[in-house]
């Protein structure tokens, strides 16, 4: 790695698996260095994966094979803006699809925890837009849904 900050994933030997899943998942996405173990210790064997270096969408990780005792849960997600309905079921079906979890409001798990907000850019403006009346009904339709319906976003501003 190198930068100065790079965001560290906790997984239970399966950090490999996680960063290559996310680097054919996501674009500007890569697997880079795997650190194995120069000899057995506690939890594992020599040469098993220590920590495995990537980027997702362009932000350095490191997944660390940590073992059991954390799991992932919602207060870290990665948000990933989404230009069209296509892009947004593109990648909430490759997370859902590889033994992931939808949850509400744009919100899904991957396989290992990692928690995920697909959210068109739609979304976001019409949250933030001016027009406050347009922003309830658009947040109303939201809170509806799984995975995000651009058209019905769209129609709820338009309302």
């Amino acid at each position: 790695m190198t930068g100065k900050n790079t965001i560290c994933l906790w997984y239970d030997d399966a950090a490999l698996d996680a960063a290559t899943f996310y680097a054919r998942t996501f674009p500007d996405s890569a697997v880079g260095a795997v650190l194995l173990a120069p000899g057995d210790y506690p939890a594992g064997k020599q040469g098993d994966v220590l920590t495995v270096e990537f980027t997702v969408l362009g932000i350095p990780c490191l997944g660390l094979n940590g073992g059991p005792a954390f799991q992932h849960n919602e207060s870290f997600s990665f948000q990933v803006a989404t230009d069209d309905q296509a892009e947004t079921d593109r990648l909430w079906d490759a997370i859902v699809g590889n033994d992931g979890q939808e949850s509400a409001c744009g919100w899904c798990k991957d396989k290992w925890g990692v928690s995920w907000q697909i959210t068109p850019r739609v979304l976001t403006q019409a949250l933030a837009g001016s027009d406050r009346a347009a922003a309830k009904r658009a947040f109303d339709a939201m809170m509806q849904m799984s995975r995000i319906d651009i058209a019905v976003i769209e129609a709820a501003l338009a309302h």
